[in-house]
């Protein structure tokens, strides 16, 4: 989706990425299971993993979600917005909103370091994170999903 970006290797087979996306070099998602099992992802819905009736399904990432250099996705992983990963390891297959760090511990992200990023990424492509903007933000951070 628009500005999101992936310079560098790395396999992104079978997945959907949101807007201003930023994915590290060597970012890798698996698109199908070793048992070649349905695939199953999270629902915000249904608020648990549901069956997709698809084989191959990689990566959902959600708008201003972030991967440092390495990260690895599972089959049908599913990170929220406004996420920054990073670590050795898979992370988990669940990522909620504004989420932080990795297979080694997560935290949340602060609101207004959240805001600072997403403005600074704005401004880089010369656009501007306005209070319309910022509002959905504070309306994501306040309803997310845990």
């Amino acid at each position: 989706m628009g500005y999101s970006n992936k310079g560098h290797d790395g396999f992104l087979g079978n997945s959907v990425l949101g807007e201003w996306c930023n994915l590290g070099a060597d970012t890798n998602t698996s698109n199908l299971k070793n048992t070649y099992d349905i695939v199953r992802l999270w629902s915000y819905d249904k608020e648990t993993f549901v069956n997709t009736g698809l084989q191959f399904c990689g990566l959902i990432m959600g708008d201003h979600s972030k991967s440092g250099i390495n990260t690895m996705f599972n089959t049908g992983t599913v990170v929220g917005v406004s996420c920054n990963l990073y670590g050795s390891g898979f992370q988990r297959n669940f990522v909620p909103s504004f989420s932080w760090g990795g297979p080694s511990g997560m935290k949340s992200f602060n609101f207004n370091k959240a805001v600072q990023v997403a403005e600074a990424v704005y401004k880089r492509r010369g656009k501007v994170f306005d209070e319309v903007d910022k509002e959905i933000f504070e309306y994501l951070y306040n309803n997310k999903s845990e």
